[in-house]
């Protein structure tokens, strides 16, 4: 079997009292889209922050790409390829979608913001950031300022902002929210295709988005993993069914 591209062993992570993740072991293979779903305050958010990141866990370790990076801050990993979009947008809402994007791809190459009309001026940046922007469907909307846009655009340039760090994983937390039925649709559609591309981690509430998308389903309750499984076993996981789908044993 191909080597996992992501790999989480015995991750956990306290907040006081609070046991946020415990013991958790997950992995994302080549290809695939891989779930993660549970109940608001699970620590789906927790985890997905120690796997970019953000946070330190306690004890555990994060493999990305067969070297630990439990050690590297978000910058480092993600010059190695790991991309993340957020559940609050974290885009520039000042500056135009051009200018969001090219910062992505500065954020690739490992530079220093300076002085941001040069880096307007560097045509290797720009190139990736206008085609980014071209794979998403955003090219029209390049000049306009990133507030202007609509909560779907701004997911589309979230993910246009990824693309231009040429991702071999993508962590994405709860892409799909605050979209309605179309905007989650033609979303679906984008991340169908991405997969092949880099494989991702995807944090998401849509359960009709996370069924149609994912080959493998972790659930997460209490900060731990109850299961994993197909979109077919995890429906029919009693467990499952009891603690986060909202069903009772009969």
């Amino acid at each position: 079997m191909t080597d996992p591209v992501l790999v989480t062993h015995d991750i956990c992570k306290s907040f006081g009292a609070l046991q946020a993740s415990r013991d958790i072991s997950l992995d994302l293979r080549p290809g695939e889209i891989h779930a993660l779903i549970g109940p608001n305050g699970a620590g789906k958010s927790t985890l997905i922050k120690q796997i970019a990141g953000g946070l330190r866990p306690d004890r555990g370790t994060v493999q990305f790409l067969g070297r630990d990076v439990t050690a590297l801050d978000t910058a480092a990993r993600a010059r190695m390829g790991l991309a993340r979009t957020f559940q609050i947008s974290a885009l520039a809402m000042e500056y135009t979608v051009l200018q969001n994007a090219v910062l992505g791809a500065l954020g690739a190459r490992g530079g220093v913001f300076r002085f941001f009309g040069n880096v307007l001026k560097d045509n290797d940046l720009r190139s990736a950031a206008e085609a980014a922007l071209d794979r998403v469907g955003l090219s029209d909307q390049a000049g306009t300022v990133t507030g202007e846009l609509s909560h779907g655009q701004r997911r589309l340039l979230e993910v246009a902002v990824a693309l231009t760090l040429r991702p071999k994983a993508f962590l994405m937390d709860e892409p799909m929210a605050g979209l309605g039925a179309d905007g989650s649709k033609r979303l679906t559609g984008f991340l169908d295709g991405l997969r092949d591309e880099a494989p991702i981690l995807l944090v998401e509430h849509d359960m009709d988005a996370v069924f149609a998308l994912a080959d493998r389903i972790s659930v997460l309750v209490y900060g731990q993993i109850i299961a994993t499984g197909t979109a077919a076993e995890i429906r029919e996981n009693p467990e499952v069914r009891k603690a986060y789908l909202g069903e009772e044993d009969q």
